[in-house]
C-alpha cells in the first residue's frame, strides 16, 4: 500500500520529518514530488529510437556525467569559453524525465541533443524506452561515499540542522533501503540485469571511481557509445583534454552559477546549486563509519551483489 505525504519543507526541517516525505511504489522509495513526475512520464512518455538516457541512482556522479555528455554530444556547437555549462548549472542542460516532459518533446524534434536523464529504476521506466532500444548510460559508485554524499546532500538540501540529522539514523535507514529511488542496491541490480540480458550492447555500465582514475579513456569510451567519437584530429587538436577540464569538479563548482542560484526554485524540492558540488572525493566515507558500520554494509552489499562482479566496496 502506498501512502502519501506533504511535500512542503519548513524553514528547518529533522532527518525523521524529510523521511516522513517518502513513498513506496513497487519495491523503490521516492519523494513525493517526484514520484508524482514519475508516475506521469510512466503514463505519457514515448521514447524515440535516437534518445540517449543518462541513468543513475541519486549521488553517484550524475551531475559530472550530465556535464561530460552534454559537453561531448554539443562540442561541435560551443568550446569551453561558449559552453552553456559556464552559465546553468548541468542538471538544466539536460532535461530530467520524472520533471521535463515537455522540454524533452521538444527537443526529440532536435535530433542533435538526444540527452534525457533520469534516477528511474530500470523496473520503473516508460516501457517506450525498452521498446525503443534507446541507449542507456548508467553509472554507479561505492555505497559508503554515495550514503555519505546522500546524507551530506538531504540535510543541507532540507536546511536540517546536525544535532536533528545524526548519521547513524540516515545509515540506518539507507541500510533498510530507505532512500531516494533506493534500495541502492536494488537500482543497480536492476540496470546490471538488462545489460546481461540484452544483447544490443544498448546499456554502458560506468563506474565512479573507474572513471576518476583513467577519466580520458572513459570519456572515449562515454563519446563513442552515445554516437559521437572523437576524430584523430580532435585528439591532437585537445578537444577531449578540453571537455575534461571544463567538466572537472575544481572547474565546475567554481563557477558563480553553481555557486549561487536555485534549481527548480518554484517547486517544494528547490535546491540550492551549490549543494550539488560537494567534495568529488573517494574515501570520504571513513570521517563517519565505525567499524560495526563497515562491517554491516559490506556483508549485505556481498549478499545483494553475490555473482555480479560488481564491486560497491
Amino acid at each position: 500500500m502506498e501512502n502519501t505525504f506533504p511535500t512542503v519543507v519548513q524553514q528547518t526541517c529533522s532527518w525523521s520529518k524529510v523521511m516522513l516525505m517518502m513513498q513506496n511504489h513497487q519495491g523503490f522509495w521516492n519523494h513525493q514530488d517526484f514520484h508524482e513526475g514519475s508516475l506521469l512520464a510512466q503514463q505519457t512518455f514515448n521514447a524515440k529510437p535516437s534518445d540517449i538516457f543518462i541513468c543513475s541512482s541519486p549521488k553517484t556522479g550524475t551531475t559530472w556525467l550530465k556535464a561530460l555528455a552534454f559537453a561531448i554530444i554539443t562540442r561541435q556547437q560551443f568550446n569551453q569559453s561558449t559552453s552553456p555549462l559556464l552559465t546553468t548549472v548541468p542538471h538544466e542542460c539536460i532535461p530530467y524525465l520524472e520533471k521535463d516532459l515537455e522540454q524533452i518533446k521538444q527537443n526529440q524534434n532536435n535530433t542533435s541533443f538526444p540527452l534525457v536523464s533520469t534516477h528511474l529504476p530500470y523496473t520503473l521506466l516508460p516501457n517506450s524506452i525498452i521498446a525503443s532500444n534507446c541507449k542507456i548510460v548508467y553509472i554507479y559508485r561505492n555505497i559508503k561515499d554515495v550514503i555519505v554524499s546522500y546524507y551530506n546532500f538531504v540535510r543541507k538540501a532540507f536546511n536540517i540542522p546536525l544535532e536533528d540529522a545524526p548519521f547513524e539514523e540516515a545509515f540506518n535507514e539507507f541500510y533498510q533501503g530507505i532512500s531516494w529511488y533506493g534500495p541502492y542496491w536494488d537500482h543497480i541490480l536492476g540496470y546490471w540485469k538488462a545489460s546481461q540480458e540484452r544483447a544490443d550492447g544498448q546499456i554502458l555500465f560506468l563506474k565512479y571511481e573507474d572513471m576518476k582514475s583513467d577519466i580520458t579513456s572513459n570519456v572515449k569510451r562515454l563519446a563513442e557509445f552515445i554516437g559521437h567519437p572523437f576524430s584523430i584530429q580532435e585528439e591532437r587538436a585537445g578537444v577531449i583534454d578540453d571537455i575534461i577540464k571544463l567538466c572537472s569538479f575544481e572547474n565546475l563548482s567554481n563557477l558563480e552559477v553553481n555557486k549561487s542560484g536555485k534549481h527548480r526554485p518554484d517547486t517544494p524540492v528547490a535546491i540550492e546549486n551549490r549543494h550539488y558540488f560537494r567534495k568529488a572525493k573517494d574515501g570520504d566515507w571513513k570521517k563517519y563509519f565505525t567499524d560495526e558500520m563497515v562491517v554491516k554494509i559490506d556483508e549485505l552489499v556481498d549478499e545483494k551483489l553475490s555473482g555480479t562482479g560488481l564491486v560497491l566496496k
